[in-house]
């Protein structure tokens, strides 16, 4: 009997732990702008060319998805000014209560674009981060001028190596589009993998990291000369794998 009662009490230990270690998972749909208590949020009408808000203009599921757009251009960049036209919430994991997702992580999306890049410009869709600061060290998923969704800043900062980009698969405009990120951040074995509607699209080594993916921000994001433009996002799932 009193190795039984071991075994059961255990047994139950083990359970237990298992039932703390489920995945934990981040998810919103845009419907109220608590969803980013205590999160950055770029201020509305930034710097006279910009703007974001919940809409129903476009929904995917719901009520709401969140709306950014361009309505003038932004000049004065350096290199040492950024003035890239920035209309989002973040969504600064490591200040939730259990801190920031451990990797890899499976980041679900849905993106409705109407917006064109001009020659040798980009735009981005994604930004992901594994810092804590208000200076990233990001992995971005980008569209080129060419209508291809690509990953940057791989496999280090500054650099746009890829294992696979795909060449064929266009980003369509003017319509919801599936994007999925399996991203893990480490110095030595980390990568990054994107699939547009269940399609592989880029791939690249992700090489930096310590261990968690702690911030992002899904939304406008784009080269300051641009004058128009509108993007759309709604359903964001983050998942530990």
């Amino acid at each position: 009997m009193k190795q039984l009662a071991t075994a059961l009490a255990s047994t139950f230990f083990l359970c237990a732990a298992f039932a703390v270690a489920e995945p934990r998972v981040y998810t919103t749909s845009f419907e109220d702008v608590s969803d980013f208590d205590g999160f950055y949020i770029v201020p509305q009408d930034h710097k006279g060319a910009r703007s974001h808000d919940l809409s129903t203009e476009q929904i995917r599921s719901a009520r709401y998805a969140h709306k950014g757009w361009i309505y003038g251009e932004n000049r004065g960049s350096t290199l040492f000014r950024n003035n890239n036209h920035r209309a989002y919430p973040t969504e600064q994991l490591y200040k939730l209560a259990g801190g920031g997702s451990k990797i890899p992580v499976e980041i679900e999306f849905w993106v409705w674009l109407d917006m064109e890049s001009a020659a040798e410009e980009w735009l981005s869709l994604a930004t992901l981060d594994r810092s804590t600061s208000v200076q990233w060290d990001p992995v971005l998923v980008n569209l080129s001028d060419a209508g291809f969704v690509h990953l940057m800043h791989v496999p280090r900062n500054g650099q746009g190596v890829r294992t696979f980009q795909t060449d064929t698969t266009n980003f369509p405009m003017r319509q919801w589009v599936k994007l999925n990120v399996r991203l893990h951040f480490d110095a030595k074995e980390g990568y990054a993998e994107v699939r547009q509607n269940d399609r592989l699209v880029s791939s690249a080594e992700v090489l930096r990291g310590d261990g968690l993916f702690t911030q992002a921000h899904l939304g406008l994001y784009a080269p300051p000369l641009m004058t128009h433009g509108v993007v759309y996002n709604d359903d964001l799932i983050i998942t530990e794998i």
